[in-house]
């Protein structure tokens, strides 16, 4: 009987080992599948925020070269203008306030009106760093509206080399944070003294690891005073499989335990940081611990009854060749059971396949049926398109004849030439119809941008014109090439162009514009209108979804949804977002090709 006690007890003991191993590994990948994630959303973060700060910064350059403000402070305009300047730029912009300054740290011209206007500004780093001649950022605790302020100072030149003055733009920190405050996650960014200046989280803000390190001399280059700089909530710090978790007690905003993710943003000498819950994470490690475990003892208690059944059966000698013959009968039994089972697996792989295979085909028949749906909508003005230059054809060709019937060549060349071209025109048109309605299935590769839109332009000209809508289209010189496939990127494009022109349907103002730009190795191709804008922007890519009243469309929602999978397809990203200044922007961003890149 102890023999049987310690077995047991060392049964357990594996068992529990086993259990804590488990639980440990499902714990490790479960945080390192948040790291992943959390890296990803703190990047997205940052990159907002660094693009909201990177619009003041692009005005305050701006402003720094209008001949009003230079002519201020070189005494040839009156100061009142460029007060109003100043504040027509404020107020159509959203900035906190833009301060004209002498060299001499003077305020010439401020939007702020009345006496709240600063008079003084030669001690701001950022005017200091301006008058050296380049472009300084500098932000501070403020009394005013907000109670933060993010400032880009910009120089101002005339003919000589050293600056007149700055223009100082100041950004309201708060309406930047409005926009993400309801995110999941705790997320907040400190500047060079570690104190938190930009939170989603209103218990982080003036919050530091170690106040009592900071002096009050560097406090107050910032706006700060000691009194106010919190120490963060920060109860303890464990490192589990190499990540950082922090011990949290600030209230139930804030995970109890989450991991804790830095990413520098030198750009606005900040740095990023995000503060993840981990409690999925232990429930998902605690299940398996507690699955591995129930199986560890339906093991050790199926063994345990195996090996009371053998001491059974070896006491029982007389029965032994009955015992075996049954026993082989059950194995036997089992045996055609697996069989069965793996019979019925192999089925069930090949039906799956099946259905896969079934799957992909009717994805690649909805998205050609999407192409065909959209060449049946433009059928009639792709009619007038050709008819048009096969009756003025005819026309010239008669002309020609009776030009060489009359003896005047030159007038018959000069028809056929006009021949020619509307020939070349037709081939063109043609030639876009047949790419378009093709099944591609070729790899991606590299595709020249603008002459998508060109060919999406050209198939929709009747439409345009038809709807009275005005073509915005910058079009480069050069081609601009991306990453993906040519007739997939031109039903794209035609999709947007045609809810665009939908959209604006029945309007005042009916304006398409249509843009492209690069940001290092990403190219930008937006789609904007002039119509009511969108209802419900996170809904826009879903199937059957659509913003059209019904008898409006002869769609069935299923546009975005394509073309969302598309540029999924091409490695890219496509978003819909309403404008500023009224209608709908919709935007897909592609890898650009190896030559453009490094052109």
């Amino acid at each position: 009987m102890p023999r049987l006690a310690l077995a047991v007890l060392v049964f357990l003991l594996l068992a529990s080992g086993f259990a804590g191993g488990v639980w440990w590994f499902a714990y490790s990948s479960a945080l390192d599948q948040l790291v992943d994630r959390g890296r990803a959303d703190l990047s997205l973060a940052s990159d907002r925020l660094v693009g909201q700060l990177q619009q003041y910064r692009e005005l305050a350059v701006l402003m720094a070269d209008h001949p009003t403000l230079s002519g201020v402070l070189l005494g040839e305009d009156p100061a009142k203008a460029a007060e109003l300047l100043l504040l027509r730029t404020a107020d159509k912009t959203g900035t906190l306030s833009i301060h004209l300054i002498r060299a001499d740290g003077r305020v010439a011209a401020s939007s702020v009106q009345g006496g709240a206007a600063p008079t003084d500004l030669s001690a701001h780093p950022g005017f200091r760093r301006a008058m050296q001649g380049a472009l300084g950022a500098h932000h501070a605790r403020t009394d005013e509206a907000g109670g933060r302020r993010f400032t880009y100072a910009a120089p101002v030149f005339a003919d000589g080399p050293r600056p007149l003055g700055a223009v100082s733009v100041d950004v309201n920190i708060r309406s930047l944070e409005s926009g993400w405050a309801g995110d999941p996650e705790a997320m907040y960014f400190t500047d060079a003294l570690g104190v938190v200046f930009i939170s989603n989280r209103s218990e982080l803000l003036f919050s530091a690891p170690d106040p009592a390190a900071l002096s009050a001399e560097s406090l107050a280059g910032f706006g700060y005073r000691p009194d106010m700089i919190a120490p963060l909530p920060q109860a303890g710090r464990l490192q589990r499989s190499g990540h950082d978790i922090w011990l949290l007690d600030a209230g139930p905003y804030l995970p109890a335990r989450a991991l804790h993710l830095t990413q520098d943003l030198p750009v606005i000498g900040m740095t990023g940081a995000l503060l993840l819950d981990v409690a999925p994470a232990e429930r998902i490690a605690s299940l398996q611990a507690a699955v591995a475990a129930a199986l560890a003892l339906v093991f050790g208690s199926t063994l345990f009854l195996l090996s009371q059944r053998r001491r059974a059966l070896a006491d029982r000698l007389a029965l032994e060749a009955e015992a075996k013959s049954a026993l082989e009968s059950r194995v036997a039994a089992r045996t055609a059971e697996l069989s069965e089972a793996n019979r019925r697996l192999r089925r069930e792989v090949a039906e799956r396949k099946e259905a896969e295979a079934a799957l992909k085909r009717a994805q690649e028949e909805l998205v050609q049926a999407g192409k065909l749906s959209a060449l049946g909508k433009m059928s009639a003005g792709l009619s007038h398109e050709l008819n048009q230059p096969l009756m003025a054809i005819r026309s010239f060709s008669e002309n020609a004849t009776l030009f060489l019937e009359r003896g005047a060549p030159e007038k018959a060349a000069q028809n056929l030439t006009r021949i020619s071209d509307l020939s070349r025109r037709m081939g063109r048109i043609i030639k876009n119809l047949r790419a378009f309605a093709r099944q591609e299935i070729e790899p991606i590769a590299d595709v020249d941008v603008v002459a998508v839109v060109d060919a999406v332009l050209e198939m929709s000209d009747r439409r345009i014109h038809e709807a009275g809508v005005t073509v915005i289209w910058p079009r480069p010189a050069l081609p601009v090439l991306v990453r993906g496939g040519e007739v997939r990127l031109q039903q794209v494009l035609l999709n947007l162009v045609t809810n665009a022109l939908d959209a604006m349907a029945g309007g005042t103002v009916r304006r398409l514009e249509i843009g492209l730009a690069r940001d290092g190795g990403q190219v930008r191709l937006s789609v904007r209108d002039t119509g009511p804008g969108i209802a419900e922007p996170e809904k826009i890519f879903d199937p059957f979804y659509s913003t059209k009243e019904v008898g409006q469309s002869e769609g069935m929602g299923l546009g975005l949804s394509i073309s969302y999978g598309l540029v999924q397809g091409f490695g890219g990203a496509i978003r819909g977002r309403n404008h500023a200044e009224g209608g709908a922007v919709f935007t897909v961003e592609l890898a650009a090709a190896a030559q453009e890149e490094a052109a």
